[in-house]
Formats: structure tokens, sequence, C-alpha cells
């Protein structure tokens, strides 16, 4: 029997998440067979039900914390009863190896006429995580790492109405793939058809209406971005795409980094990325010392996922919590003088016990500037990756991506543009210029950019072209009321201005949060001599994994209603 009190438990949305390139189809179109004739997207066993909640139970759990009636304020009462069941599915590995997937389907059904008939089907991609038992179907599991992102789908999408599929990814819960293939254009793009294919086969009959919906937060925006290009190029159709605080522009965002704008939770992503894409190209390293410092080297290419709790990463020395590179003096002029300027970026480096080689960041940048990114150090007429970068790390995130894909399908993209973990200028607001662009010389797209952190006196900072004016209203409308429900875009003149210093932009973030929270105790202790990196840390974390997922994710679903 549901206990309302262990739903409650699992109601508050993660902090912890650090959420911090075509596939070819089959028979039914929504599946695909790749390397050699061999099928994936095929449906592992039987589903398993893992939750069945009432929306009276739903909403009363919703009801029992804090975060979970701002979440309800903003997305609504339950109007749905919910059924979640966990999935096992083929995919393919970096490396094109055959393994398996799994995943959560979750299907609404009740009296109001949004649950009953033909549903609207959301293929959702989650952020960035190193728990390896992370599970999207764990919904009623306040112990497991997904429960919290799980909470923020169910009650956005699938409690009004919404069926969704959401894969855990190959290498976490079930999956028998021994790593993650971090930010993989090729690889995560077709688990997501291969997601969809499973999913579909495990729906009861007659409740998928045809229209398709995708989107995904931080690793998951990029993710849904490469599904949505992939799906392009497989004429699979979509009815409209939503990517979020996702690093779309991979090589302008590893510049950025490399040149001395270390993102918070840089540290983990690092490894993921490395281990992804030596998997997959086999050139990233020659051994891991080459590229990682001795005190890290050892075994950080089996690392993550992991089973270790986020914090005994830190604790066991495993990896460093903020220090990605040498601090200054390093015995190079050159990455001497990129040392950062802005504050806000200062926590990435320390004068030992840093991540990444000296002489590794080194040889990245000699090939960024010689081969230097269109938007990276400077925004130029064509703000595409580097022609010919020599460096294999920048190769391969040229290879992966994806400015330069026009989406057919309307495309929101949502962020904030104080994100110290994915940042929203090489991102999201590069990648919507250039669609922009292109729909500025007469292409008929439709998109718009959702900034949740904007600064104009109406609070709202949205652009957009090819919407209709009915759409563009409601979107707009929308969004300011998001907003100002979950406390964000409170920027204040003084705020504003402490945004130069760290300690100014973890009040900042706090002052977003509004009052009274763990965060603004973290931020207030920050702002003395006793304040320390763990309070900062904190607080910033905050942002990219608290405070902009549940209004993109909102917004994301307005954005959909409108098709």
């Amino acid at each position: 029997m549901f206990q309302k009190t262990t739903m409650a438990a699992a109601i508050a949305i993660s902090t912890s998440l650090l959420l911090v390139a075509c596939g070819g189809s089959d028979g039914d179109n929504n599946g695909a067979v790749v390397s050699g004739g061999v099928s994936t997207g095929a449906l592992q066993g039987t589903p398993t039900t893992t939750a069945a909640l009432t929306a009276l139970q739903f909403h009363g759990a919703l009801q029992g914390s804090s975060d979970g009636q701002k979440l309800e304020a903003a997305a609504g009462v339950p109007k749905c009863d919910i059924s979640v069941s966990h999935i096992e599915f083929t995919t393919k590995g970096a490396a094109g190896e055959s393994t398996t997937s799994s995943g959560a389907v979750m299907v609404p059904s009740g009296t109001d006429p949004a649950c009953s008939g033909k549903r609207p089907v959301v293929l959702y991609a989650h952020g960035t995580t190193t728990a390896k038992g992370f599970n999207m179907a764990a919904l009623v599991d306040p112990t497991n790492a997904a429960t919290g992102e799980s909470t923020l789908v169910a009650a956005t999408f699938a409690a009004q109405g919404y069926i969704v599929i959401a894969p855990n990814y190959a290498g976490y819960d079930t999956s028998t793939l021994t790593y993650h293939p971090y930010v993989n254009y090729k690889q995560q793009s077709q688990e997501m058809i291969d997601a969809l294919k499973a999913g579909r086969a495990a729906l009861p009959a007659a409740t998928d209406s045809g229209k398709l919906f995708v989107t995904g937060y931080s690793e998951g925006g990029y993710v849904a971005m490469a599904a949505l290009k992939a799906m392009d190029a497989a004429h699979i159709p979509v009815t409209a795409g939503a990517p979020m605080s996702g690093p779309y522009s991979l090589a302008a965002y590893g510049d950025a980094i490399f040149y001395g704008n270390t993102p918070l939770g840089g540290t983990v992503f690092a490894p993921l990325l490395t281990t992804g894409y030596q998997k997959a190209y086999g050139n990233i390293y020659g051994v891991t010392s080459d590229a990682y410092t001795s005190t890290y080297a050892a075994n950080i290419d089996t690392l993550l996922p992991t089973t270790m709790s986020f914090n005994d990463l830190f604790i066991t020395g495993k990896l460093p919590q903020t220090a990605l590179f040498q601090s200054a003096p390093t015995g190079s002029a050159q990455l001497d003088a990129l040392s950062p300027q802005d504050p806000k970026f200062s926590f990435g480096f320390a004068a030992s016990n840093y991540l990444i080689n000296t002489s590794y960041r080194a040889a990245y940048l000699a090939d960024a500037q010689a081969h230097p990114d269109g938007a990276i150090p400077a925004l130029t007429a064509s703000p595409l990756p580097a022609a010919a970068p020599t460096n294999t790390l920048r190769q391969a995130f040229k290879l992966n991506d994806l400015r330069g894909y026009i989406p057919s399908m309307p495309v929101l993209m949502c962020g904030g543009n104080q994100d110290p973990t994915v940042f929203f200028a090489p991102n999201a607001q590069l990648m919507a210029g250039i669609i922009g662009n292109v729909a500025a010389a007469g292409a008929p797209v439709a998109f718009a950019l959702l900034d949740v952190d904007a600064t104009s006196a109406g609070k709202v900072g949205f652009s957009s072209a090819g919407l209709s004016a009915a759409v563009k209203g409601t979107m707009t409308a929308a969004s300011t009321q998001l907003m100002t429900a979950f406390g964000t875009n409170l920027q204040t003149t003084a705020a504003t201005a402490a945004i130069g210093t760290v300690d100014g932009h973890a009040a900042y973030v706090s002052t977003l949060m509004g009052g009274g929270t763990a965060a603004e105790a973290a931020a207030a202790a920050v702002a003395t001599p006793a304040g320390g990196l763990a309070a900062k840390t904190a607080v910033l974390t905050t942002y990219h994994g608290g405070l902009v997922p549940p209004v993109c994710t909102i917004a994301a679903r307005t954005f959909f209603q409108q098709y």
C-alpha cells in the first residue's frame, strides 16, 4: 500500500544535480538498426510497476513539503492518477558495443478529460549524475538519486495528462555498460530513439496520440537537442522540443573552460567526459596520467558512475571538490596570463591537488589559439567550431558540438544567464543566435529562448522567431508568472552590482531563492571570514540544480501546450 509519508519524503527537488553532435529508423519509424544490422530499442522482459499513485495521493504528498507546495502551485494540482513502470531495452555503447539500458514509463489515467484517451508522449532526458543506481522509475524511493528529478517530471507532465518516457542512460541502473557515454551525440541521440521505441512498446493499447515532445535538463538538455537532430535526420516526427540548460556548443564551452572559466561541477564532468570519449575514439590520452595529475589518475577511467555518494567522492579524495586547474604561478607565462579575471571562476584553481595536468591544459590551449573557435574567446561572423583542430579532445568536442543544426520543429530553449555550471552565453544564447540568424534570412524556423534570470523591468528574457503572436503572448505571460512563483528573476540594483565577486554571486543566488532557505544561511556565512568553500559551493550549486529546473520544465510544458 502506498504510504503518504514515503512520498512526502521523496518530494524535495534535488539540489545535488550537477545539472553541470544521425540515426536511421526501422519499420515503425520509432527505432533504429545500427552496427551491422543489429536491432536496438527492443524491450527486454516485462515492465515492472514501481509506483501507482492516485491524483489525490500525489497532491497530498506534494503538500507535505515546502518544495512540493511551490512546485504544485506552479505546475498545477495533479489531475491524473499515475502508473510508473521500469523498462529495460537494447542499445549501443560509445564504441558501438551491444549493451542494455533502462528507463521509466509514466502513464496517466483517471476521469479528468486530460487523463483519458490517447495522450501525447514526452521523451525526457535527465541531468548529469554520478550515481550508478540512478533510476527515473524510482518515484517513491527517497533513497534513489533520481527521485527529485522524477518527481518534477511526474508533477509537471504525467500528473497533467502526458505519457512520459525517460531513459536512465547506458551505464546507469541495470545497464550492462561499465561506463557512461557522456555528451556523445551519436550514442545518446540513438539511445533516446531506442528508449522511445521500447517505451512505446510498453504502453497499454490505444494510449499514444502520436504527438511527441522531446525535452531534458542540463546533460539532458544536450541529449534532447541531439535527439531532435537525429530524429530530424531519421524523419521521425516530433511535434516540438524544449532543451533546457544544456551544453549544446561543446567546443565553445570546452574552450571557455580551458581558458579559465571553470564551471561548478567541472571536476565531475571531466572524468565522465574523457572516459566516454576515450571509449568512443581511443585517442583522448595514451594513459590517464597524460591528462590527470598523479593524485587522481589511477583508476579515474573506472571511477564513474559510482555507488559512492557524491560527497564521498570528495571526502575520500577520489576527486577534488572544485580544483580543476593549477593556479598561478604554473611555470607557463601563457597559462598565468589566462588566470581568471572574474572572481566567480577562481574556485576552479588551486596550487596543489588540482585535477588536470598543466601540460595537458597548455597543449589544449595552444591548439585553441592556433585554431580558434568562432565564439571563444571572441564572437566572430561565423560562430562555429574551429575548422581543423589538432588537439584530440578539441576534435571530440567539435564532433559532438550541435551548432549548425537548425530544427524543423518548434523549439524552446530555456536557462538562466548566471548559471555557474552550464554557461548560458556560449551555449543556449549562442545556439539561439545561430538559429535566429537562419530565421532572419527567411527560413521557416520557429524557436524561442527563455532566460529565467533576465534583468529587464518586465522580468522576462524572452526572444523568438517564427512563433505566432498567440504562442509568443502565451509564453511571455506564462514565463512571468512562473518566475514570480518560484522567486526567480528578483534582481535588485544592489544584487546586480554585487555579482562581480564570489560572495556577491552567492548572496545574489540566495536572493533568487527567497528568504529562509538553507542556501541563504550559507550565503550569509560566506560573507564572513568564517565562510568557506563548502558554503560557496552549496549556494552556487543551488542555481543550476535547484533554482532553474522547475521554472524551465514548467515553461517547456506551457510551450508544448501550444502545439
